[in-house]
C-alpha cells in the first residue's frame, strides 16, 4: 500500500494530460483515447484491464499511476426494494447510495453522495450531524453510479433511469467534482446517460446556482426549502442565515431565464411547525416566479431532533391547498425507512 501513496490517481487526468504522458514514455498518442475509454466508459479498475494496451504499456502505467476506485463494504436490503450501499473510499472513509427501484414505471434512480459528511448542520439531516471530512473525487461520485448500475442490473435486470445529488453532502460547495462528475456520466466518451436526468439538490447556495446557470449547466435542480418564510427557514437550516428565500428566488430565477431546466422543491414537512395551511399559501407564493414543482416529503425520524412527521391527512390537506393555487405538487412517501436509507438519514450507521 505504501508503495502507491506516491502515485497519481490517473483519473484526474483529463484526456489532454494523459495523452501528454503518454507521448513522454514513448508510445504513440492514440493510446491516450483508448486509456480514458477504459477509464471512463468500461470502469477499468486495473491497467491490467486494459487489454488492447502492449504489456509494456500497462506495466509502465502500473508503475507510475493508479486507479482509486470505491469498494462495496455493506449492502442493506429494504423490504420495499430499497438498497443501501456503503462504500469504501481509498483513504479510508465511508460513503452511502441509494437505488431506488420502481419497476412498475421503469424508473431506477440512484441517490449519490458528493461530499463524505457536510458541514451546513441542517438539523433534521443525520449527515448534516457529521463534519465535513472532505469532497469526493469525480471519480468516487462516478463510481457510485458505476456500482449501483450493476446492482441493478443484477436485482432488476434494468439499468438505472435517473441519478439524483441527493446523498450526503452539499454538491454546490463540491462544485467543480461534481460538474466533472457529470461531464463523465453523461457524455459520450463517458456512461452517455442524459444530464435530463439527472438533478443536483442543494439546500441553497445562491451564488453557486447562479454558477451554475452561467455554466450553462443542463442538469435539473432541486432546492431543499422546507420552509416557505425566513424565520423558520433558519430555525432548521443555518445555511438560509446567508442565503435568505429573496436571495434564492433571485437566483432560481436566473437560472431558470438562462437554463429553462426543470426546478423542483423538496418540501419536508413537520407537524404544527411548517404543514398549515397559512404554511401552503405562503409556499404557494414562491411558485409563481417561474415554473416550479413542489415535491411533500414525509419526515424521517433521527436522533437528536425532536419535530415529528405530519400525520397524512395534513399532508394530502397542504397538498391540495398548493393545487388550489395551482402548483403542481407530487407527495413522496419515504422509502427504504427500514433501513435509513431514506431522505436525511444517511450517516454511515453501524
Amino acid at each position: 500500500m505504501e508503495e502507491t501513496l506516491d502515485k497519481l490517481d490517473i483519473r484526474r487526468f483529463d484526456l489532454a494530460k494523459i495523452k501528454e504522458a503518454i507521448i513522454s514514455m514513448g508510445q504513440p498518442g492514440f493510446r491516450a483515447k483508448q486509456i480514458y475509454e477504459w477509464l471512463w466508459q468500461k470502469g477499468a479498475k486495473d491497467f491490467d484491464d486494459m487489454t488492447n494496451l502492449p504489456l509494456a504499456l500497462r506495466t509502465q502505467l502500473a508503475a507510475r499511476y493508479r486507479i482509486n476506485f470505491i469498494k462495496l463494504d455493506q449492502a442493506q436490503f429494504s423490504n420495499d426494494g430499497t438498497i443501501k450501499s456503503r462504500f469504501l473510499l481509498h483513504d479510508g472513509a465511508l460513503i452511502e447510495s441509494v437505488l431506488i427501484p420502481v419497476p412498475k414505471d421503469k424508473r431506477f434512480t440512484v441517490c449519490v453522495s458528493s461530499q463524505v459528511g457536510c458541514s451546513l448542520n441542517c438539523s433534521f439531516c443525520a449527515t448534516g450531524k457529521m463534519k465535513r471530512v472532505r469532497n469526493l473525487d469525480a471519480s468516487e461520485i462516478y463510481d457510485q453510479v458505476v456500482e449501483v448500475n450493476k446492482q441493478c442490473l443484477e436485482k432488476f435486470g434494468h439499468g438505472l433511469t435517473n441519478i439524483v445529488y441527493m446523498g450526503m453532502g452539499e454538491p454546490l460547495l463540491s462544485y467543480q467534482n461534481v460538474m466533472d462528475s457529470i461531464r463523465h456520466i453523461s457524455s459520450p466518451e463517458g456512461l452517455g446517460m442524459s444530464a435530463r436526468r439527472i438533478t443536483i439538490s442543494t439546500a441553497g447556495i445562491a451564488k453557486m446556482i447562479k454558477k451554475l446557470a452561467d455554466d450553462e449547466s443542463k442538469v435539473n435542480l432541486a432546492l431543499s426549502l422546507h420552509a416557505a418564510d425566513d424565520v423558520k427557514r433558519n430555525e432548521i437550516m443555518p445555511i438560509n442565515e446567508q442565503n435568505d428565500l429573496k436571495r434564492l428566488m433571485e437566483a432560481l430565477r436566473y437560472y431558470y431565464q438562462k437554463t429553462k431546466n426543470k426546478i423542483s422543491y423538496e418540501y419536508i414537512t413537520f407537524a404544527g411547525f411548517n404543514d398549515s395551511l397559512e404554511d401552503a399559501d405562503r409556499l404557494a407564493k414562491l411558485c409563481k416566479s417561474f415554473p416550479v414543482k413542489v415535491n411533500i416529503i414525509e419526515y424521517n425520524p433521527i436522533a437528536g431532533f425532536d419535530m415529528v412527521k405530519s400525520n397524512v391527512d395534513t399532508i394530502d390537506q397542504f397538498a391540495q391547498r398548493l393545487r388550489k393555487h395551482d402548483v403542481m405538487v407530487t407527495v413522496r412517501r419515504s422509502r427504504g425507512k427500514d433501513i435509513d436509507a431514506a431522505c436525511g438519514q444517511l450517516a454511515n450507521k453501524g
